[in-house]
């Protein structure tokens, strides 16, 4: 575990916060090329071979089998960029040996403290170790635990080269933060016949089945003259804005929804003028026939809001992000079944239930790479409540062994 805690604590100290703004190159952020260069020398350290870092900081290593038998090649992947909702810059993370199982304080930030009466699930993990921030950052576990685990797997093969395996295809990759980073992967060239993203949360997590979603971008123009004169008039984009708002189902939003139910969530919006506003949603269902209902909704409220104030008020424009992957996986759902094998074999429980967002893995999925979610051992993502669980981190390295002397003696 010492190895294991090493690597994460180097890896969680190299800001790599991606840019959900920038749309217009890969990487979105220049430190992202820190962490990718750094793996990038360790790998080969290592004796990986064929490490490549390509001009979209795309980094692949491939692990030649060492088996008489003929074998699957498996792919492992992780994301290297960490979320935008919240600070990456002098994480400075704090290591609880033992779990008492009470509230632990944030020294970063007076009075901030993670408390399981507010994260219960703390409770599991008493007498083990957690690594959390200090309040004034996130961690980075999502998901340098997943590059740390993943980094660790292939130490441990090629440092015991007795251990019978095939050939094994990692990657790290850009970006996954903005939801637009694995388009730019070379799945050919990449050369697995199927792949897990070690991207998930709690121990024993597999998931092969995300929401699908599409982003909204409504543009809502008024008319401005001046109050005293604005009878039959002015027009109040602010005002409309909400009134088109209020005609999407508000028991329909994310902090009223939970498992399978989708939502409508007002992501962002400008500060608005009596001129203009416009705002994001992005709308979630893990069934496309009612996430096609959702986007409906929204366009025949948009066509009422133009026929009460004439055409041209507002805009609404959508935008495929990602399928549900459960299409792809089930017909090779050996997949699945062996990285449960393996969980079970570590005397793990898995957990198999729908990903309330959605991994590298769906686009991968649909670009004909299957990739299902396994668990890494974080929690609290994407900001300064954020933790991980030592133990959980080191149970992620051994079911990627794992799956892999499965499909050896499969």
């Amino acid at each position: 575990m010492s190895v294991l805690l090493d690597r994460f604590l180097r890896y969680v100290n190299i800001n790599t916060r991606s840019d959900e703004e920038v749309t217009d190159r890969t990487p979105t952020t220049e430190v992202q090329w820190d962490l990718a260069r750094l793996l990038e020398q360790e790998l080969k350290d290592m004796g990986m071979q064929n490490v490549h870092l390509n001009e979209k900081c795309f980094l692949t290593a491939a692990l030649p089998s060492n088996s008489s038998k003929k074998l699957p090649t498996i792919g492992f992947l992780a994301h290297i960029d960490t979320s935008t909702d919240f600070s990456g810059e002098g994480i400075n993370p704090q290591i609880i040996e033992n779990y008492n199982g009470k509230d632990i304080l944030l020294k970063g930030k007076t009075g901030l403290r993670l408390s399981p009466q507010e994260f219960p699930g703390m409770l599991a993990y008493k007498g083990q170790t957690l690594i959390t921030t200090d309040g004034t950052t996130l961690l980075g576990a999502d998901d340098k635990a997943g590059v740390a685990e993943i980094m660790t797997a292939m130490d441990t093969l090629i440092t015991h080269p007795n251990i019978e395996h095939g050939p094994i295809r990692i990657a790290f990759t850009p970006d996954e933060e903005t939801g637009m980073g694995i388009t730019h992967f070379d799945v050919d060239a990449f050369g697995a016949d199927f792949a897990y993203t070690v991207d998930g949360g709690k121990i024993g997590e597999i998931e092969y089945e995300n929401f699908n979603a599409e982003k909204a971008f409504v543009k809502v123009r008024g008319k401005s003259v001046h109050p005293g004169s604005a009878k039959n008039v002015m027009k109040n984009a602010m005002l409309i804005f909400f009134e088109f708002n209020a005609m999407l189902p508000s028991e329909q939003r994310p902090e009223h929804t939970e498992g399978r139910e989708g939502f409508y969530h007002l992501w962002k919006m400008s500060p608005g003028s009596i001129e203009e506003v416009e705002g994001i949603y992005i709308l979630r269902d893990h069934d496309l026939y009612k996430l096609n209902i959702k986007k409906q909704l929204m366009l025949d409220s948009a066509k009422f809001i133009n026929q009460k104030y004439g055409d041209g008020t507002i805009e609404v424009q959508m935008v495929e992000q990602y399928r549900n992957m459960s299409e792809v996986i089930k017909p090779v759902m050996h997949i699945v079944e062996t990285a449960q094998e393996a969980m079970r074999a570590l005397d793990i429980e898995p957990i198999t239930k729908p990903i309330r967002g959605g991994t590298d893995g769906a686009r991968l999925s649909y670009r004909g790479l299957p990739t299902p979610n396994i668990f890494a051992g974080g929690h609290n993502f994407h900001g300064p409540y954020e933790y991980a669980c030592l133990e959980s981190m080191e149970k992620a390295t051994a079911v990627i062994l794992k799956i892999i002397d499965l499909y050896v003696n499969k």
